[in-house]
């Protein structure tokens, strides 16, 4: 075949193969980035405990990084619409190196320099990997740069998806890197100036991921071909007052800020919830994260992009807010629930309780999978094509300010009683419910509220 006809097919051939190489690469380089950070979630608790301050620190420690992110991640997103996507990504990856080798090195502080010096290095690192955790819009901003509007909700899935797989290999590698027989080894064989501990080896791979990850996107990751706004000036406070001035916008800045506020705050109680009234200890819980992971995985790297092929993201969205609010109000009474099951087969671990906690879980996992790729997809469809960098920066933003204020405020809330975190949580997810569904109304032909 010739002529016009085929020059224009072998021209989308040619365009369509890069575009999946591009968005194969920046999945593989989030998931590396991701896998590293995930690496460090088993140690981090016993490392600050093991600088023997309160553990109240834990949570700070964790509010500072989120807090951070909040105030970089729309600058690093604003900044990635006027230089690039691809500079931004290598920034922030260097950027993430760095942290995870300082954060490795604070047991050294805290033994050279004593206790205020050591604590002050943890904070220091964690900070500047919340100022670097803001790569995540940018490598969303990409994904929309390189995917048609069809298919966005599909390939942002995969973001999502990459997280999931992330925070499944990540923390057993994490354990691997402290076993006994790992550090025995590494210290054999690494030379004396490095320190090998069960705290160090996991810090330090996951320095060694964002490395890769970096060399990654150097060698492979092209620069996006897109519309791209003018070089203005970057301010934490332009960035949102330009996202919140747009209606349509502001709604999905809120939702952002909702989620996170209610989610991180019952992701941080629900371990000891497990411990409390499961009786479960840290390896039973780990087994069961595994089990939200891998289904995190699931559901955003394969059914949200078929759902999404079939029905309007704004109603996918309203949906997957509904979900998450009834697992979350029910998550607390699950024993309860469990108990008033008729007896289970099975073997003698497989209790009633479980079986409610499993499925609980696996409503939690699919409604907020189908809530946070639905609410990416709505973000990126709204925003104009040379905006995209800064929309994702500010939601990813007003994420981590919720992120930073949900801990502190869901553990105060445990201790009054261990129902109250997961019964507020839903209550904060009634306003986006309420919010998504005059989205879609508005987006229904023919329908008006």
């Amino acid at each position: 075949m010739s002529g016009p006809e085929a020059a224009t097919a072998s021209d989308a051939t040619s365009t369509v193969v890069p575009r999946r190489r591009a968005l194969a690469t920046v999945i593989f380089v989030v998931f590396l980035d991701l896998v590293g950070f995930g690496i460090v979630i088993p140690i981090l608790p016993f490392y600050v405990r093991s600088f023997g301050v309160s553990d109240v620190f834990i949570g700070l420690l964790a509010a500072s990084y989120s807090l951070m992110q909040f105030v970089f991640a729309p600058l690093l997103g604003r900044l990635s619409d006027a230089r690039g996507r691809r500079p931004v990504l290598m920034l922030s990856l260097a950027g993430s190196v760095v942290a995870w080798t300082v954060f490795g090195l604070a047991g050294e502080v805290l033994a050279l320099s004593g206790l205020v010096a050591g604590v002050a290095t943890l904070f220091a690192s964690r900070m500047l990997a919340g100022a670097m955790g803001g790569n995540i819009a940018t490598a969303q901003a990409y994904v929309a740069d390189v995917t048609p509007v069809d298919r966005r909700a599909a390939s942002l899935g995969l973001i999502g998806a990459a997280f999931s797989l992330g925070f499944i290999f990540g923390p057993a590698l994490g354990g691997v890197l402290a076993s006994d027989t790992v550090v025995a080894a590494a210290r054999n064989l690494l030379p004396a100036v490095v320190p090998a501990t069960r705290f160090s080896l996991p810090s330090f791979g996951a320095a060694t991921l964002s490395l890769l990850a970096l060399l990654s996107a150097a060698l492979f990751l092209p620069e996006p071909e897109r519309s791209r706004g003018p070089a203005q000036r970057v301010t934490l406070v332009s960035g949102f007052v330009e996202a919140l001035s747009d209606h349509r916008l502001r709604g999905l800045v809120g939702s952002f800020f909702l989620l996170s506020l209610a989610f991180s705050g019952v992701q941080v109680m629900f371990i000891p919830f497990a411990a409390d009234v499961y009786g479960y200890d840290a390896t039973q819980t780990a087994f069961f994260l595994t089990y939200i992971g891998f289904l995190g995985a699931l559901n955003q790297g394969v059914l949200v992009g078929r759902l999404s092929a079939r029905y309007a993201e704004s109603r996918l969205a309203v949906v997957g807010a509904l979900v998450l609010l009834v697992a979350l109000t029910l998550l607390p009474f699950s024993p309860d629930v469990g108990r008033l099951l008729p007896p289970m087969g099975g073997p003698a671990w497989f209790t009633r309780e479980l079986f409610v906690l499993l499925v609980d879980g696996a409503l939690l996992s699919f409604g907020n999978s189908l809530l946070n790729v639905s609410l990416s997809t709505l973000v990126s469809t709204t925003a104009s094509a040379d905006r995209q960098g800064n929309a994702f920066g500010v939601t990813q933003g007003a994420g981590s300010l919720g992120r930073t204020v949900g801990p502190p405020a869901m553990a105060v809330l445990y201790v009054a009683g261990f129902w109250w975190p997961f019964v507020i949580g839903a209550v904060l997810l009634a306003p986006i419910v309420f919010i998504l569904a005059r989205a879609a109304v508005d987006a229904t032909p023919g329908i008006s509220v």
